[in-house]
């Protein structure tokens, strides 16, 4: 019974690390401290970014559109002082069939091999 009551404490503190650690991407600000929407939608023209919506989460702003190089963007911002957050982007490089945004400049080539030949259709065997 002693050994249980001598991990009460520990357990104590690992549950309440574990709730600091879920609160990392949220906002505790009274609504009296909160910039204006004004205020957020200038920081955003000062990032270059293009603003799709903007809404509360999680008592942070939460603004979704894409940044200054075309990426879709989804950003936490507090709500008091308009510092970041959460940031995340989506670079396309998943396999959506999106295609690669690098585009040849030159033309390519076919295989030089018999299958691939020039004004002749492709034989299939």
């Amino acid at each position: 019974m002693k050994t249980y009551l001598n991990m009460a404490p520990l357990l104590a503190g690992l549950v309440a690390a574990g709730a600091a650690l879920a609160d990392g991407d949220e906002c505790h600000v009274p609504m009296s401290q909160w910039q204006p929407r004004k205020a957020v939608l200038a920081m955003v023209a000062d990032q270059g970014w293009t603003v799709r919506r903007i809404r509360t989460e999680d008592g942070c702003y939460k603004i979704k559109g894409r940044d200054a190089e075309g990426r879709e963007i989804e950003v936490k911002v507090d709500p008091a002082t308009l510092a970041m957050v959460d940031f995340e982007f989506d670079d396309h490089d998943d396999d959506h069939g999106r295609g690669n945004s690098v585009v040849p400049t030159e033309a390519l080539a076919p295989p030089a091999n018999e299958l691939f030949v020039p004004s002749r259709s492709p034989v299939v065997e």
